[in-house]
């Protein structure tokens, strides 16, 4: 057997290996992080219910500052939209919707992504107390992904990186709120 031909036997049977991987996935997904801010948390809150106001700490917001954006509705309630365009792969184009907010404790979010690629994803902020005036705020990312979805995921870690930027964002917000 020549090299060459062992060569594209390993690369073949990693490719299978990854298809495989791939299709045993779930097909959910969840990633949370979350910071202490010192604040109170109704202030904390009051602050992230307002999705305008992530263009001060939202990693993927802060990539593209001239990407073009489209607010609907009323902020900070309920059905209120925030939808963005830019020509930057790592922003896209997409849109977030406020789905509920429990007042005082937590925002659920859908998330609608067209470019680079459609997809559907969730996300929850969640604010609790710590300790005298400081304040817990869990982000929670999760969806469903169909089978292409979960081989990105699985090559790309696309687990790590996500969590990575929902922690940029925490510390972001941490910065922001804490000057």
């Amino acid at each position: 057997m020549s090299t060459l031909t062992l060569i594209l036997l390993i690369i073949a049977l990693i490719v299978v290996i990854l298809l495989i991987a791939a299709a045993l996935m779930k097909d959910e997904y969840s990633i949370e992080r979350e910071t202490i801010i010192n604040k109170p948390k109704q202030e904390v809150f009051n602050y992230i219910r307002l999705l305008k106001n992530q263009v001060n700490y939202n990693k993927w917001t802060m990539i593209d500052p001239n990407a073009k954006r489209e607010f609907r509705g009323t902020d900070g309630v309920a059905g209120f939209v925030f939808a963005w365009d830019s020509s930057n792969k790592q922003v896209g184009k997409g849109e977030q919707e406020i789905k509920k907010i429990s007042e005082g404790e937590r925002i659920d979010f859908a998330l609608r992504f067209i470019k680079p690629f459609e997809g559907n994803a969730n996300a929850s902020i969640i604010t609790e107390s710590a300790f005298g005036n400081q304040t817990r705020v869990k982000w929670i990312f999760d969806g469903i992904r169909n089978y292409p979805m979960k081989i990105m995921h699985l090559v790309l870690n696309l687990k790590k990186i996500l969590g990575r930027d929902l922690q940029t964002s925490l510390d972001n917000l941490k910065a922001v709120l804490e000057k």
